[in-house]
């Protein structure tokens, strides 16, 4: 089968390919910032009815059961959504790293109208989540429904999904290299650069069309006035061990919170909702600071307006109340409500600095931040992105150190706690629950598609001849790139560690072929392990 394949055909596609995604990377962008845009305005107005129906309840005894059973015909409409697309559950980021890895073809318009409706009506209800995950899965589908509209093929709709995640981001945060930092690392999981130039204009693009419409501030402002002295710098790497800790309870609870979700055999999964539509109703009269993504909560806490027994309060109950929050498999994203968390932490950590080490008030919004950038590396395990998120949120790269030195310690720590990343634990739980038949499959296409990984130092590849290793099924090396030089290789060609090999597959073994390469790839501490 590989003779028949059009070896030179498809490497010159992949070339014109680099200019082209560039004009559709842009048209993705608008499409992935008007759905933004317009979710952001939608979640504005869903959050203002909250209030206004929670205020007319609270004034008038007599409608708090007409509010309770408002909420409850909110979730039984949650319910039927999830049951007419089932992909709308949680953030939409798992479904989104499926969908690249192959694992499902979700209907791109059913899920951006199913996840516009099911997320409005959570907000309505008051239930911790937020628009991020939700505007990654968007622009995802943004991307998606653009290739089948215009009939691309399976490789170039690939780089398309990354793009809209990427552009859904950006617009959700108004920080543009975060989102391509999160479409590569977390969604994409690789780097090259044709995926990096088309990600970063439609982030761009994306990012123009949100701030035409809100203006230039990111979505989270937390003012940061001064730095920490240096003397005091091994606070920090303390700080990032405790974060790191935090990070690792936090996906231990999603597990735990999910197990006892299954527990419940009574309530079908798309009813779970119901229970924290009901918390939240129960909450909206005595802390109706904790309901919705936690964005007043951040603005009140980085203002100094909340005491420090006040944050212990919030922290715990916006812990508790998200996590059922995330467990239900409400529509909705984690992302913002995470970050709201992490911020809490900080601010728990930062004033006890400043009651028993007597550090400068000022100095808590740097530990707010600095928080924020570490939970995120701890929880999602994206790094890069934590700490380019960060400097725009702040709107500054002057506190990198102080970043990187929190950042590290919170990665070494969760990595020796063991802890899987967040969104790759729930998209095996995903997996695990869907039937065979709800899996991708698309057995007997004609349709190939290409595969690009770098070898990794001390892989089973480095040092290796063409000829000499056992490649999976139904795939082919047809180029490699070295030291920005790309060749044809044959039988004899050696190859080495960094190359960047290009090979081309069956669409239908795109999941195997894929899985068998990163194992091949992997770089080694020890060539001999």
């Amino acid at each position: 089968m590989k003779n028949q394949w059009d070896v030179k055909g498809i490497l010159e596609k992949r070339q014109n390919l680099r200019y082209i995604l560039v004009g559709e990377a842009a048209l993705v962008g608008l499409a992935a910032g008007l759905v933004a845009v317009a979710y952001r305005f939608a979640m504005a107005w869903s959050f203002n009815l909250h209030a206004y129906i929670l205020d007319a309840a609270d004034d008038r005894t007599g409608l708090v059961f007409a509010f309770f059973g408002f909420l409850l015909v909110l979730a039984l409409a949650v319910s039927v959504l999830m049951k007419w697309e089932p992909f709308i559950t949680g953030s939409g980021i798992p479904q989104v790293e499926g969908e690249l890895k192959g694992y499902f073809d979700m209907p791109w318009w059913r899920v951006i109208v199913g996840k516009l409706a099911g997320s409005l009506l959570c907000i309505i209800g008051g239930l911790s989540l937020g628009r991020e995950g939700p505007s990654v899965q968007l622009g995802a589908m943004s991307g998606k429904g653009y290739s089948r509209v215009m009939g691309r093929g399976n490789m170039e709709e690939r780089y398309l999904i990354t793009c809209g995640a990427s552009a859904g981001l950006a617009a959700a945060f108004n920080c543009p290299l975060a989102g391509v930092m999160f479409a590569l690392e977390e969604v994409h999981k690789s780097y090259s650069v044709i995926i990096l130039f088309s990600a970063m204009t439609a982030a761009v693009v994306a990012d123009f069309v949100s701030k035409l419409f809100f203006g230039m501030s990111p979505v989270f402002h937390i003012p940061v006035t001064q730095a920490l002295p240096l003397k005091d710098y091994w606070i920090l790497l303390l700080f990032g061990i405790i974060i790191g800790l935090a990070g690792a309870f936090f996906n231990k609870s999603m597990a735990v919170t999910g197990k006892i979700y299954d527990r419940l055999t009574f309530i079908a999964p798309r009813f779970r909702p119901m229970i924290p539509f009901l918390v939240a109703g129960a909450l909206g009269f005595v802390l109706p600071q904790v309901l919705g993504d936690g964005h007043l909560m951040l603005d009140a806490l980085s203002a100094g307006e909340v005491g420090f027994q006040m944050v212990c309060l919030l922290l715990v109950v916006k812990f508790l109340f998200s996590m059922m929050s995330f467990g239900s498999g409400a529509p909705g994203g984690s992302l913002a409500p995470m970050l709201v968390i992490g911020a809490y932490i900080g601010g728990f950590c930062g004033q006890l600095a400043v009651i028993g080490l007597g550090m400068d008030p000022g100095l808590v919004n740097n530990f707010i931040i600095l928080a924020m950038a570490g939970f995120f590396t701890a929880v999602v395990r994206a790094p890069l992105t934590a700490i380019v998120l960060a400097s725009e949120l702040t709107g500054s790269f002057s506190h990198m150190i102080s970043l990187a030195l929190v950042v590290i310690a919170a990665e070494i720590t969760i990595q020796f706690m063991g802890s899987e990343p967040l969104y790759d634990a729930l998209l095996k739980k995903i997996l695990a629950k869907n039937a065979p038949e709800d899996i991708q499959e698309e057995e007997g296409s004609d349709e190939k598609t290409i595969i690009v990984r770098t070898v990794g130092s001390g892989s089973v590849l480095d040092g290796s001849a063409i000829s000499e290793i056992l490649w999976p099924e139904s795939c082919l090396v047809v180029g490699i790139i070295r030291e920005d030089h790309e060749f044809i290789p044959n039988g004899s060609t050696v190859v080495q560690a960094r190359d960047r090999l290009t090979l081309i597959a069956d669409a239908d073994h795109f999941r195997e072929v894929k899985g068998a390469l990163i194992r091949l790839c992997e770089e080694r501490l020890n060539a001999d392990e």
